[in-house]
């Protein structure tokens, strides 16, 4: 289906990897080529985006992405961006493709779908192949200026501006070629995770193999499950991976952010949700994926009648994940300190079907990617608490790229 759908200058993939877990609606949903779009800059996108959802009943994809805090605080972005996603980008797709394990569903405005069907069964032969030339990642930080961050921010906290900061660094590669297919192919395989996206947006991609769901609404029903909390797999040793797992779960420091978090979701959620609604389903969940545990907890409550799906973005987003608490501060303090502008990175990607539901990723775990400028990149953060060590912390963020860096090293790219 992906090689089909590239040869449109947009399209959407959104792949489950066949995680059975609660809460998914759809195993495999793509979406291709744009009846009509919306991209806005931090400013006036909300109402422009608004506009856009309600002028009728479709399907629609897209992009928020991280700077558009600019428009719900008072704050602004001045770091390096060399990717260019715009701040919100939301598309009308010409064809739907849902994908189970035992039916592929087409739905199209303009062609026959068993003709779509033989184009996408041809374009199965199509071989994607990585270059064979090699290049450097680089760092943005330096390691001792991420050490010096850390300590800088601990004083913060210390202080009171602040109780956790998700606190991120890039790497990063320039003049790279490179097959975003074959890249997404392998970073799947190597890290198959529930919110993976493929989304190709002209001369940019994202090329995302998330874990965490940000928000997902079902009729008056509104969900968010954020992550705090990693601890590495050892998949060759079994009795000492379940030791990873039960020290996960018992990781003051984990259950510390983790508890925090929850509390930033909850009162985000009542925001917009109808009193004494605002519950948590589950806190603590640990749950396995290839290279590490996560320790995710599920806050849901039910939506105020009337209230608007800007409304509902505005009240959480960006997600406390990515920020931290409280999160006007944080963002704050995520502006001076970070080198980088995050752009589409700790953004999310999603849907909205034409019954108004929705469900977004958190952009995580990501390979961004601009073809014009070949310019390639990655972020890892993590959640910086008084109690944090820097070293720990500066590894937990290798860890969080380890994936990434072992498909790009594989790939024959660099």
């Amino acid at each position: 289906m992906l090689n089909w759908a590239n040869q449109f200058n947009i399209c959407c993939l959104l792949d489950n990897h066949q995680y059975n877990l609660s809460h998914h609606r759809y195993e495999c949903i793509l979406a291709a080529g744009s009846l009509r779009s919306i991209r806005a800059k931090a400013g006036d996108a909300f109402n422009q985006f608004q506009e856009f959802v309600d002028q009728d009943q479709d399907w629609i994809f897209g992009h928020l992405g991280y700077d558009l805090k600019n428009e719900i605080e008072t704050l602004f972005s001045a770091g390096h961006d060399s990717i260019q996603f715009p701040d919100l980008f939301f598309f009308v797709p010409e064809f739907i493709l849902q994908l189970d394990e035992s039916a592929l569903s087409i739905g199209t405005y303009r062609e026959d779908s068993q003709y779509i069907f033989q184009q996408i069964m041809d374009s199965n032969s199509h071989e994607h192949t990585g270059g064979s030339f090699q290049t450097e990642v680089k760092s943005r930080i330096s390691r001792k200026q991420y050490l010096d961050a850390i300590e800088q921010l601990k004083v913060h906290i210390l202080r009171g501006d602040c109780y956790e900061i998700n606190f991120c660094q890039e790497f990063y590669a320039e003049e790279v070629l490179i097959d975003p297919i074959a890249i997404y192919h392998s970073l799947g395989a190597a890290s198959p995770n529930p919110y993976s996206a493929f989304y190709k947006l002209g001369d940019k991609f994202l090329l995302c193999a998330s874990p965490e769901r940000y928000l997902k609404r079902t009729g008056s029903t509104i969900l968010s499950q954020p992550i705090k909390g990693t601890w590495e797999r050892n998949p060759t040793n079994e009795e000492a991976d379940e030791l990873n797992k039960n020290l996960l779960l018992s990781s003051s420091k984990d259950r510390s952010e983790n508890v925090m978090v929850v509390d930033l979701v909850r009162n985000d959620l009542s925001k917009v949700c109808q009193e004494g609604s605002v519950k948590v389903d589950e806190l603590f969940g640990i749950y396995k994926f290839p290279q590490l545990y996560q320790m995710i907890s599920t806050v849901s409550g039910t939506l105020t009648p009337g209230i608007s799906i800007t409304d509902i973005i505005k009240a959480t987003f960006p997600m406390g994940s990515m920020t931290g608490a409280p999160k006007k501060k944080v963002m704050e303090l995520i502006e001076q300190y970070e080198l980088t502008r995050r752009g589409i990175f700790s953004g999310t990607v999603g849907y909205i079907s034409p019954d108004k539901d929705f469900d977004f990723n958190v952009v995580i775990r990501s390979i961004m990617y601009n073809s014009s400028s070949q310019y390639l990149s990655f972020q890892a953060g993590s959640g910086i608490t008084f109690y944090s060590d820097p070293e720990t912390e500066y590894n937990e963020c290798l860890l969080k790229a380890m994936a990434i860096k072992k498909v790009l090293e594989g790939s024959q790219y660099f």
